[in-house]
C-alpha cells in the first residue's frame, strides 16, 4: 500500500498534481480543490498522505495534506453509492471538519450543496456515517472553523447565494485576519469584505 509519497511537485491543476520521487518514479494522484490550495510551486518539494483506490480496470492514487483527511477520504468510500470521485467531491466543497459536522448533525442542505449530492444521497451518507466518524484523528490545515459564530455565518453567506465552499473561503481568511472573537454578524461582515463583495 502506497501511503505516503515525497518528492518534487511536476505538474499541479485543481483536481490533480504529478510528483516525482527521489527514486525516479512519477506518480499522479487525483486531489481534493483543498489540497490544492497548499501546494509549493511546481518544482519544489512536497509530502502527501496518500490512499490508493483498485478497480478491476484501474488503480488511481489520491493524496491529501493530513491523515485525518486521508481517513476520512477512505470512510466515505464505506458509505453506499460513494465512490472516489464523490468522495473527492464532497472533500472539495466542504472541509473534513465541516463535512464531518454537517453528517453528525443531519445537515441536509449542507450536504445537498455539494454536486451530485442530492437529497437521497445526503440522507443516506447521513444514515451510513452518522455514528462512524470517530477516532479519524485531529483536524488538518483545510479544517473549518469551529466555532458557534463560523457556523452561523457560514450558513447565513449560503443563504445569501454564495457557494458553500467561497463562504466557507471568506470566513477561514476572515478568521485568519483576527476576527475569531467577533459575533457572527462581524464575522460575516469581515468575510464578504475579503471575498470582494461578490
Amino acid at each position: 500500500m502506497i501511503g505516503l509519497i515525497e518528492g518534487k511537485l511536476v505538474a499541479k491543476d485543481l483536481d490533480s498534481i504529478e510528483v516525482m520521487t527521489s527514486g525516479g518514479v512519477g506518480y499522479e494522484m487525483k486531489i481534493p480543490l483543498g489540497v490544492y490550495e497548499t501546494l509549493p510551486r511546481a518544482g519544489e518539494d512536497v509530502t502527501l498522505h496518500t490512499s490508493l483506490v483498485v478497480k478491476e480496470d484501474s488503480w488511481q492514487l489520491f493524496g491529501f495534506v493530513s491523515v485525518f483527511e486521508k481517513r476520512l477520504f477512505e470512510k466515505l468510500l464505506t458509505a453506499n453509492g460513494v465512490g472516489p470521485s464523490l468522495a473527492i467531491g464532497l472533500l472539495s466543497a466542504l472541509s473534513a471538519t465541516r463535512l464531518i459536522r454537517a453528517i453528525r448533525e443531519k445537515d441536509i442542505p449542507t450536504l445537498q450543496s455539494v454536486p451530485r449530492v442530492g437529497r437521497k444521497k445526503a440522507e443516506r451518507l447521513i444514515l451510513d456515517l452518522g455514528d462512524k466518524l470517530d477516532g479519524l484523528g485531529e483536524t488538518g490545515p483545510s479544517a473549518a472553523p469551529a466555532t458557534a459564530a463560523a457556523d452561523d455565518a457560514l450558513r447565513a453567506l449560503v443563504s445569501l447565494g454564495y457557494s458553500s465552499v467561497d463562504a466557507e473561503r471568506g470566513v477561514r481568511a476572515a478568521l485568519d485576519a483576527g476576527a475569531a472573537s467577533k459575533s457572527a454578524a462581524e464575522l460575516i461582515r469581515a468575510a464578504l469584505a475579503k471575498m470582494g463583495g461578490r
